[in-house]
């Protein structure tokens, strides 16, 4: 017998065809034993939820929403996107590495011919990785070729392939003066507010680059205001920020040592299709009684 899965707020047959790709049957949420959220209302989801559902898919790799809303429980297993979108992001990190490293943005702001901007490669520059989930693996993968040097920050601590070291949280500043740029790529939990503030910043070179594609809650952004301006940093990618959306007229819009995205490392039909692709893999694994992906643990908020 397939598996039931009620697929909701809407269910168009692209993310239909996912599932019965997958093993699994579209059902109504009353006869389904899985649920396939793809909205972000909280309460919406609560709404949903019976004691016959059994496994839930979030549409997002971060959960804090859902988490404020007291939707995710213990009752149930949860799972993130994680892996869907590791790719995605890991390719905008690394077209804000090269614009930031190569100054395309003063290219691109430039309105005369100057020859001479002082930018620097990429290659066999030395990158901290703070968080080395999906999305930071992926980064190491796409840059392992370019003869890169990775250092990972994480909150276990726990080596990963293709890192160099990995320190803890508390030990973010042991290594940050040895970044040529510094990727925050780590969750959002009440452990990583505001990791990176003033301290850290300081601490990194002034040849540095950060960048985030995290959630802009993890970096303190009156701090980075203050680098920035000082020159402190040589720059900073954000398609995060705090608060977001980023408000008309704030510093960051002016300021010429920051790129600024608008939270779209992943957008339209190619992050719908890796959902839908991770939707398939995910209930071939449940079916089959195998490990899913980015698989929550409520106790750590991610």
């Amino acid at each position: 017998m397939a598996l039931g899965v009620h697929v909701a707020p809407r269910a168009g047959e692209a993310v239909l065809d996912a599932v019965r790709a997958g093993g699994g049957e579209p059902v109504d949420v009353e006869r389904a034993e899985a649920l396939v959220w793809l909205g972000f209302d909280a309460e919406r989801l609560l709404a949903l939820l019976h004691d016959g559902i059994r496994w839930v898919q979030l549409p997002r790799a971060g959960i804090e929403d859902w988490l404020a809303g007291e939707v995710v429980d213990d009752k149930r297993l949860w799972t993130t996107a994680s892996e869907a979108y590791a790719g995605g992001v890991a390719e905008h990190v690394v077209a804000l590495l090269l614009a930031g490293r190569r100054k395309l943005h003063d290219c691109a702001r430039a309105t005369s011919w100057n020859e001479d901007n002082g930018g620097q490669p990429l290659f066999g520059a030395t990158i901290v990785l703070v968080g080395t989930g999906s999305i930071g693996r992926a980064v190491m993968r796409l840059l392992a070729p370019w003869g890169m040097r990775f250092l990972g920050v994480s909150r276990s601590g726990a080596s990963v392939e293709g890192a160099e070291r990995v320190v803890r949280f508390a030990e973010l500043t042991s290594v940050l003066p040895e970044a040529d740029a510094v990727v925050i790529a780590a969750p959002s939990t009440p452990e990583t507010k505001g990791l990176v503030g003033r301290e850290e910043l300081a601490a990194m070179a002034s040849r540095a680059w950060l960048i985030n594609v995290a959630r802009g809650a993890l970096v303190d952004t009156d701090a980075l205001v203050e680098a920035l301006a000082a020159g402190s940093i040589a720059g900073a990618g954000l398609d995060v920020t705090d608060p977001e959306p980023l408000p008309d007229g704030h510093p960051l819009w002016s300021e010429p040592r920051a790129i600024i995205t608008p939270h779209r490392a992943n957008f339209g039909e190619a992050a719908d299709a890796a959902l839908f692709d991770l939707v398939t893999r995910q209930i071939r694994r449940y079916v089959a009684g195998e490990e899913l992906s980015g698989r929550v643990d409520t106790a750590r908020g991610y």
